[in-house]
């Protein structure tokens, strides 16, 4: 009769080690910085129109340039569908900001007093707007042929944002780690991909072990606002570096490695850039004044008055104010949103990568009404 016979060393079989997968970013600058500078030129010349063009554009090159383990990922918003957005929002806002004017006619004291709960609708209506902006977003992004989508409700969410922020603003801002806890979970609680369901498991006592510091040095700093710039830098880096850790989808997991002084370069580079930008247009203000005022003024209220009574100098000052304002969009851009995206992207690393690999597509495209709320409110983010 035969038997089995084990052997003391016949040990069990290791298990393999979960896929892991690293995120990685290969978009190059000056490629960004062209597409920028473009867009940019082209809202000039259509009155700020462009700007969804240059959006949808934008995300693209970042979608498409950002991989998990080596598959991109896919934008497959339009603009069309923004401008269209964006149209129906105007739609929907316009009558309020019209009752508000009317109101403002009537009298001024009713409307100072209407000006306090509109600031409160208007910040709930943004936090709508964020929410439901990203539900679109969600919904246009794709990688390995299976898009993610988002439920839940925006007005649920603006509510407890509204809350959050009362409770944060009482405590003098110790609360604020909790509220972003909070959201975080109300969000990525909604938020799928395919059939894997999202959860966010980092917590606020987390997050505020790590800024404590930053916030006790916050106080002091706003007497002397050179070391702003490091704080507010390292405390984005924290925060990115927290959100990344905390986000599941199904059985896969985030980790990231982002340093805290990451984006901290960043921050000051916008600054001189920032400062720059201001000395140039305060010379250019100055040229116009002086040139619109050649022999017929010695005060600056003369010159001032001269000034405003002469179309070419009035053109050259706001020509000069747009295409500051444009540059430093152009910068901001650059430096915090493309550079911004790389650092945090790189440092990613993706736990448990293979229980992606079965997953079953789900969920259906939301319209850009959202985006448009948020774009209309100057609110929208990528």
């Amino acid at each position: 009769m035969n038997q089995t016979m084990s052997s003391p060393f016949d040990l069990p079989p290791i298990p393999a080690p979960a896929a892991q997968g690293r995120v990685t970013f290969s978009g190059r600058r000056p490629d960004f910085r062209r597409l920028v500078i473009r867009g940019t030129a082209l809202e000039l010349v259509t009155v700020g129109f462009y700007r969804f063009w240059l959006a949808t554009d934008m995300r693209r090159h970042l979608w498409s340039n950002t991989a998990v383990d080596g598959d991109a990922a896919e934008y497959t918003g339009t603009a069309k569908e923004l401008l269209i957005g964006f149209l129906f929002a105007l739609a929907i806002l316009a009558p309020i900001y019209l009752a508000y004017f009317l109101i403002g006619l009537e009298a001024e004291r009713l409307k100072a007093f209407a000006s306090i709960p509109l600031g409160l609708f208007f910040y709930l209506f943004a936090q709508f707007a964020i929410y439901r902006a990203r539900r679109y977003r969600l919904t246009r992004t794709v990688w390995r042929g299976v898009r993610f989508w988002m439920t839940g409700s925006g007005w649920s969410y603006a509510w407890r944002a509204g809350l959050w922020a009362l409770l944060s603003l009482l405590t003098l801002g110790i609360a604020a780690p909790w509220a972003k806890a909070s959201l975080e979970r109300y969000k990525t609680r909604h938020t799928a991909y395919g059939s894997l369901q999202g959860r966010f498991e980092a917590t606020g006592w987390s997050l505020f072990k790590q800024v404590w510091w930053l916030w006790l040095l916050a106080w002091p700093s706003f007497l002397i606002l050179i070391p702003l710039p490091f704080i507010y830098g390292a405390l984005k880096a924290i925060e990115w570096r927290w959100w990344v850790s905390g986000i599941r989808m199904g059985g896969v997991s985030f980790e990231s490695g982002l340093t805290g002084g990451a984006l901290i370069g960043l921050y000051w580079k916008v600054i001189g850039w920032s400062v720059l930008l201001m000395i140039i247009l305060s010379a250019w203000f100055g040229g116009v004044f002086a040139i619109a005022s050649l022999g017929g003024a010695h005060s600056i209220d003369e010159k001032f008055f001269l000034t405003t009574q002469n179309l070419p100098a009035l053109f050259a000052l706001g020509f000069g104010y747009i295409v500051v304002a444009l540059t430093a969009g152009v910068i901001v851009r650059i430096y915090l949103t493309r550079d911004v995206w790389q650092r945090v992207a790189e440092s990613v690393t993706v736990q448990n990568l293979s229980a992606a690999d079965d997953v079953a597509a789900q969920g259906h495209l939301v319209s850009a009404l959202g985006e448009g709320f948020a774009d209309s409110l100057d609110v929208v983010g990528f």
